[in-house]
């Protein structure tokens, strides 16, 4: 019987219980049983103790936070697909491997996506809030709560990845013409399957949607993509619909132009600020401009599974001494 020392694999938040068992039974597991984000103090501490580091969106791994004395770090198994929490150039000069859990998620993520697409056009949450929050329903009339179909409707993805494609497959059965703009175009074979009109300039596509989508990751390059000058391209019968990060939209002026009815609508699952919502935003969503939903993007019983075996998979190569299957560079970003 081989007495090797496990490694200390340091897990941030309260992960599917599958995945923490399985974690028990192969590494020196620190689970985080009441799902309390970590200080910064304490993540600190993992950097000096633990070998494997297992974050989620919520833990912000700074330069700072890496630059601890006689760490002991050497991989961070990332709990996600989206890296913008982490400073992958600092862990990377460091000798830090960074990994993601990237295709696990897409189809969930596409499926609340087209959730909120329908839901603002449609009117799916003033609707609800008739009948459960105690107001008066006199009953059908054919000129009452009137809102747009989606047939025939331009949807503007931003970012045609692979959420953004497995949107527009959505998109199509529901009759919508696909426009996108991406840092390039994607395959011809994709874009014919699609049915998809490329655009290079993104402020002219935006000047011509019905709908537009963010399905871009968040990067220093996508920081306000949606700018103040660029909502204001925007038609005022269009809505806004995020699904992607919060700090892509310039949420202050996307506020102000849906306070002053600039635009018909906005749907978001994400927020500039997370967990922080705008009051103003709350109050908009009660007026019936806005449809707002708490991260829920990715959230299925199957996807978080996915993802923990995606972690599992990681560690485990990495610690076999091979190049793990989700390694993420700087250079990638």
């Amino acid at each position: 019987m081989s007495g090797k020392k496990k490694p200390l694999v340091v897990v941030t938040r309260k992960l599917p219980d599958s995945t923490e068992t399985r974690m028990r039974e192969l590494f020196d597991t620190r689970l985080n049983l009441d799902d309390t984000p970590l200080t910064p103090a304490q993540l600190a501490e993992a950097v000096r103790t633990a070998d494997v580091l297992v974050p989620t969106v919520t833990d912000q791994i700074t330069a700072e936070i890496l630059d601890q004395p006689e760490a002991k770090l050497k991989l961070i198994a990332h709990f996600g697909n989206g890296v913008n929490n982490l400073d992958v150039a600092a862990a990377h000069a460091r000798g830090i491997t960074v990994t993601n859990t990237p295709k696990v998620l897409t189809e969930d993520t596409a499926d609340m996506t087209m959730a909120l697409i329908l839901a603002g056009p449609r009117r799916l949450i003033e609707g609800s809030a008739i009948l459960t929050e105690g107001k008066e329903w006199a009953g059908w009339s054919p000129t009452w709560m009137l809102g747009h179909r989606l047939g025939g409707k331009r949807l503007g993805i931003v970012g045609m990845g692979r959420i953004g494609q497995a949107l527009a497959r959505r998109a199509q059965t529901f009759g919508m013409q696909i426009h996108y703009h991406n840092r390039r175009p994607v395959a011809a074979r994709i874009e014919e399957e699609l049915n998809a009109t490329y655009w290079e300039s993104l402020d002219q596509m935006l000047a011509r949607m019905d709908i537009i989508s963010v399905n871009c990751p968040h990067t220093p390059a996508t920081f306000h993509l949606l700018s103040a000058r660029r909502l204001k391209l925007i038609r005022k019968d269009a809505y806004v619909v995020n699904t992607a990060r919060g700090e892509i939209i310039d949420e202050t002026t996307l506020i102000k132009m849906l306070e002053d009815n600039e635009l018909a609508g906005a749907a978001l699952d994400v927020f500039e600020h997370e967990p922080a919502v705008n009051p103003k935003l709350v109050r908009l969503a009660k007026a019936g401009k806005v449809t707002l939903l708490p991260h829920m993007g990715s959230a299925t019983v199957e996807g978080r599974n996915d993802t923990g075996e995606k972690v599992i998979i990681n560690i485990r190569t990495f610690l076999d001494g091979h190049k793990p299957p989700d390694r993420v560079l700087p250079n990638m970003l």
